[in-house]
């Protein structure tokens, strides 16, 4: 089961002190989808490894809370602007903290790759949430940055960029773009660096063109 820890933290936008919870423990006995979704036998733990400030907005993991952290004035401005606002509409669900910790990182300048993996845990959350026109959102923010780790040089180590390239076709099949997501899996082979450890990658691929699955097997 997934076992969480209250912790205490002060936002270092407005100061306000909060509680959340952090994950302690959890497991992966719920399968993993071929979008690598890993999900917990019970309560699932994706929620829990950013928090939120429900004063301002502002969202992160646990390191951007720290003491030594210190936003600039611009980035206080645009939390107070866009983030803060959103509050007002929507209840911070799992999906809303990671959109909010990925605008924070974006606005820092942070890499595409690192975005991009807080896009898809927001496209994970809603799927746990049944929110399936977030998740496609979610889904298109995800591969566009993935797409951009791919293209810039160090953005991807090397022996990752096949199964990247792979996940960026994924993505847009779930979606519903098979023609995108067709030409990045074909892709996939080209981004193969050790044919015998990669093989399998070779392989979802193109299991996920022919006849697609939804869990991995």
């Amino acid at each position: 089961m997934t076992t969480l820890h209250r912790i205490d933290l002060t936002c270092p936008v407005c100061t306000s002190a909060f509680r959340s919870h952090t994950v302690v423990a959890t497991n992966g006995f719920g399968g993993k989808r071929t979008d690598f979704h890993e999900c917990a036998a019970g309560m699932q733990p994706l929620p829990y490894f950013v928090h939120l400030c429900r004063t301002c907005g502002y969202a992160g993991g646990t390191r951007d809370f720290g003491a030594e952290v210190a936003p600039s004035d611009l980035l206080k401005a645009q939390v107070w602007g866009e983030l803060a606002r959103a509050l007002r509409h929507a209840l911070p669900s799992g999906s809303l903290k990671y959109e909010h910790a990925a605008k924070v990182a974006e606005w820092q300048g942070s890499e595409p790759r690192y975005l991009a993996d807080l896009f898809l845990r927001a496209a994970w959350c809603c799927v746990d949430e049944g929110d399936t026109e977030a998740e496609r959102y979610f889904r298109r923010k995800a591969a566009w940055r993935f797409a951009d780790a791919l293209a810039v040089y160090g953005g991807v180590p090397p022996e990752e960029r096949a199964v990247i390239t792979y996940l960026v076709g994924e993505l847009w099949r779930r979606i519903g773009d098979h023609d995108q997501a067709q030409r990045w899996f074909d892709m996939v082979v080209e981004e193969v660096t050790e044919p015998s450890a990669q093989r399998w990658v070779l392989a979802v691929a193109e299991q996920q063109k022919v006849e697609p699955r939804e869990w991995f097997t």
